[in-house]
């Protein structure tokens, strides 16, 4: 008869074996992976968010009667500021789209912004602007390097959920799958401001 602590480790050994052959550490990988990205994500979405401000009060010492765009750039932020963009969020595709809908909002009303002060050459020549401006791209960036990982490493976990036998497993211990940043919304924010610089400025323009 076989001992009952050899027995037990065993079964502990079937167990983890099943467990690792039905994807359950692969799920437990990836979506650490996801927690990992979205927080870069949003690191960098906070990082644009907190430029805003300075960006605005620049922008006003030179356009102040651009006031539409400029409260638009901070109806934007203060939406953004709402949305609690907690980890439960990624479990929430409705609570997900308005995420995404609030930051694309934030980064057309910037864009507008920039393209505004294309037609202000004192604006463009301050160094705060510039400074500001330069901070505000390498954002954008690494916010696009972020969102991909995202999208990667929630593509990774989705595959694991549904695929057998490892939805099975999923199924079992509550996994579903995830929201991600949507093909179109990629684009609008991959696009970049377009700029006429043979507009005229406006009267008044410093």
């Amino acid at each position: 008869m076989m001992n009952p602590r050899l027995s037990v480790l065993v079964l502990l050994v079937l167990l983890v074996t099943a467990l690792t052959g039905c994807g359950y550490n692969t799920l437990q990988t990836t979506d650490e992976q996801i927690t990992a990205s979205w927080a870069e994500v949003l690191n960098q979405y906070q990082r644009r968010a907190d430029l805003v401000p300075n960006l605005v009060n620049v922008v006003k010492g030179y356009a102040a009667h651009e006031a539409e765009v400029l409260t638009r750039v901070t109806e934007a932020r203060a939406k953004v500021g709402t949305i609690q963009a907690t980890p439960e969020l990624l479990n929430d595709p409705q609570a997900f789209a308005r995420f995404q809908a609030a930051q694309g909002e934030m980064t057309s009303a910037l864009s507008r912004l920039l393209v505004v002060a294309e037609n202000y050459p004192q604006l463009k020549a301050d160094a705060s602007f510039r400074d500001l401006q330069a901070q505000l791209e390498g954002t954008e960036n690494r916010t696009t390097v972020a969102r991909n990982r995202y999208i990667k490493a929630v593509q990774d976990y989705n595959v694991t959920v549904r695929r057998f036998p490892s939805n099975l497993t999923a199924m079992v211990f509550g996994y579903k799958t995830k929201p991600s940043f949507t093909v179109e919304n990629e684009k609008e924010i991959a696009k970049p401001p377009t700029v006429d610089f043979g507009s005229p400025p406006p009267a008044g323009a410093k």
